[in-house]
């Protein structure tokens, strides 16, 4: 928007220096940059939101992530070393105890048999990773899996 042309104070008689003052703040009110700020905030503001919103999101799902992987691995751990009395049974009471997210599951198979030497795994899924953005939802399974010897 173009600027009117500057009105000296001769061209204006009529005006008392008090009325020249507020004619010039009215001026600058209305043509200066003063609420370019405000509006450029108010454009950026929800970009910024979506950012931290989103970067929380993925701290949510790491932490969650990194508990299952520990849980799976201190259980396959504990499976191992108690071959003797049902390993499965040791491995996924184990895991059970420890903190992992609610509504995931735990597996544990001995593919090759309950022998000194053979693998023990150990499977969890934890569907806890929920994307809650503003027209974006969805809803991610982390998986892990910790495999050990049998002891």
């Amino acid at each position: 928007m173009a600027e009117p042309p500057l009105r000296s104070a001769e061209a204006l008689p009529f005006l008392t220096p008090m009325m020249k003052t507020e004619a010039q703040t009215l001026r600058y009110s209305l043509y200066g940059e003063g609420g370019q700020s405000l509006v450029e905030f108010a454009v950026v503001l929800p970009l910024l939101s979506l950012l931290l919103l989103g970067i929380l999101q993925f701290g949510v799902a790491f932490h969650n992530y990194l508990s299952i992987t520990d849980a799976a691995r201190v259980g396959a751990r504990e499976g191992a070393v108690n071959l003797a009395s049902q390993p499965c049974d040791k491995a996924t009471n184990k895991v059970n105890g420890l903190s992992i997210p609610p509504g995931s599951t735990v597996s544990c198979t001995t593919p090759d048999g309950l022998v000194t030497g053979k693998r023990l795994v150990v499977t969890i899924s934890a569907p806890t990773f929920t994307i809650r953005l503003p027209g974006l939802s969805r809803t991610f399974t982390l998986t892990t899996t910790a495999t050990e010897r049998l002891e």
